[in-house]
């Protein structure tokens, strides 16, 4: 009986030291991936404050469209497509765009609100292509524009998500359409082409980041 007992306890002081090996073990492990942990937030910290220097640094200037030239081609549906790279890179001061309204490029980190949104002023571009790569069409129009086709472009502006409407004096026709990497001219609310391309666009598959938010933006 006495020797059992003694093996018992042999046993269970075993299964003890185990449990505490298995225990400094862990501890080992933990404080190993503390320290690697560590350095990753001090390298990351470090990293974000010199692009924080260099963001800063940058905020008063104006920036080029971050992957240089490019030019449009008109498809058989008189769309223009832009044939070239356009950045995505988010910016603090203005960006020197290569065409009027931009179709896409850098720009800032705050988008315009494009669930409906009609602006009686004109907008930021910087703002505006935040909108166009979250799957926007951006109307815009001159004062050359009709009144009557003002309103109306406004009315059906409101009445589709994913847009917005502003104007844009120096642009090249009276109204325009502007989508990522894609523009085209109407003659007006009453052109057909207006419903094809708020279809063709509105969230279509140009869009870089599809689903993203239309609000929670800027607002005039």
């Amino acid at each position: 009986m006495g020797s059992a007992k003694k093996r018992d306890s042999v046993a269970r002081k075993a299964r003890i030291e185990e449990m505490r090996a298995a225990e400094r073990s862990r501890e080992r492990r933990n404080r190993i991936l503390t320290v690697a942990a560590s350095v990753v937030v001090v390298a990351a910290l470090v990293v974000g404050g010199v692009v924080l220097v260099r963001s800063q640094s940058d905020g008063s200037d104006t920036a080029s469209d971050g992957k240089g030239g490019g030019t449009f081609t008109t498809g058989a549906d008189g769309v223009g497509k832009w044939e070239g790279e356009l950045g995505r890179n988010h910016v603090n001061g203005d960006v020197d765009y290569p065409m009027t309204p931009p179709v896409g490029g850098d720009h800032h980190q705050a988008w315009m609100n494009c669930n409906g949104d009609v602006y009686e002023k004109e907008i930021p571009a910087v703002n505006a292509v935040h909108s166009l790569e979250h799957g926007a069409v951006w109307v815009t129009y001159t004062s050359k524009a009709a009144k009557d086709d003002v309103a109306a472009l406004a009315a059906k502006v409101k009445a589709t998500p994913y847009t917005l409407m502003s104007p844009v004096e120096d642009q090249a026709s009276p109204v325009m359409l502007s989508a990522w990497g894609h523009q085209r001219t109407v003659t007006g609310a009453d052109d057909p082409k207006l419903g094809a391309f708020l279809e063709k666009f509105v969230q279509g598959e140009q869009t870089p980041e599809p689903g993203a938010a239309c609000t929670n933006g800027l607002a005039q």
